[in-house]
């Protein structure tokens, strides 16, 4: 599926040496400014890579040098809702790997279903619930479908995050992401029944790519900038326009916990 764009990406000269990946969620994409010797290609040019058609995703993938290592950042990523294609990230995440990757760093923005978990800050993804009713292995036809999901977020990739978020003074919220397919958001019933099933945060993305890197055997760790209260959690009334605002905000403490993150080895 994805020998296309990474010949395209051969001949433009990226080598399959990539360490990293990162995929940048809502209003996120700034972290791709500090990246040196960058190589820019837009997903337009990229086959079997998503057509990003929500503001706040610019669409391009930067490769290069972060930190010492080799990294490939997704500028956006496409969702379930734009078409109804759980499986839209599939050519993305394999390009990824054959570039080499060994991580995937996802990161998103989410909704919180705690009054304590305030907009702006950051959490760190521990388990997911695929609320959505689908999968983007749906239609595979090989034995790589049948991916197990246990340690889905990597347990020494998340300590790692936990001791760079303590190096870089950011505090780090941990728990369950509920996947929810929008692009509508959740209801107030709906939130008072993922508080009853054990989440913690709330969005439309993630766990596609969460399960496609799994099948691909990378390690997955995932961040969320909390951007809004859920549907009826102190008062919230979440909206795109609010998503955008304050994951522009939150940005800044995840370039931050992201760099030093890269910097430090897993115990």
């Amino acid at each position: 599926m994805s020998e296309a764009a990474f010949a395209a990406l051969r001949q433009r000269g990226v080598n399959p040496d990539i360490g990293y990946a990162l995929v940048l969620g809502t209003g996120l994409g700034q972290l791709a400014d500090s990246v040196e010797t960058p190589v820019a290609v837009a997903y337009a040019d990229l086959p079997d890579f998503p057509k990003a058609g929500v503001s706040g995703h610019a669409g391009q993938l930067v490769i290069g040098r972060l930190e010492g290592v080799r990294i490939a950042l997704m500028q956006g990523r496409a969702h379930y809702y734009e078409r109804g294609e759980a499986a839209v990230m599939a050519g993305a995440i394999e390009t990824l790997a054959k570039l080499g990757a060994h991580t995937l760093i996802l990161t998103n923005a989410a909704g919180s279903l705690h009054t304590e978990w305030h907009p702006g800050s950051l959490a760190l993804v521990s388990d997911h619930i695929n609320f959505a009713g689908t999968n983007p292995l749906i239609g595979a036809t090989d034995d790589s479908r049948f991916v197990t999901m246990n340690n889905a977020y990597d347990q020494r990739l998340r300590l790692r995050m936990k001791r760079a978020a303590v190096a870089s003074s950011i505090s780090l919220h941990e728990g369950v992401y509920m996947w929810f397919s929008g692009p509508s958001f959740e209801t107030p019933a709906e939130i008072r029944m993922a508080k009853i099933v054990g989440a913690d945060l709330v969005g439309m993305s993630t766990v596609p790519e969460t399960i496609l890197g799994r099948r691909h055997g990378l390690r997955v760790v995932a961040l969320s900038v909390i951007t809004n209260y859920a549907a009826g959690i102190a008062g919230g009334q979440p909206s795109h326009r609010e998503t955008k605002e304050t994951a522009l905000s939150g940005a800044i403490g995840l370039r931050r916990l992201v760099r030093t993150f890269l910097r430090m080895k897993d115990e």
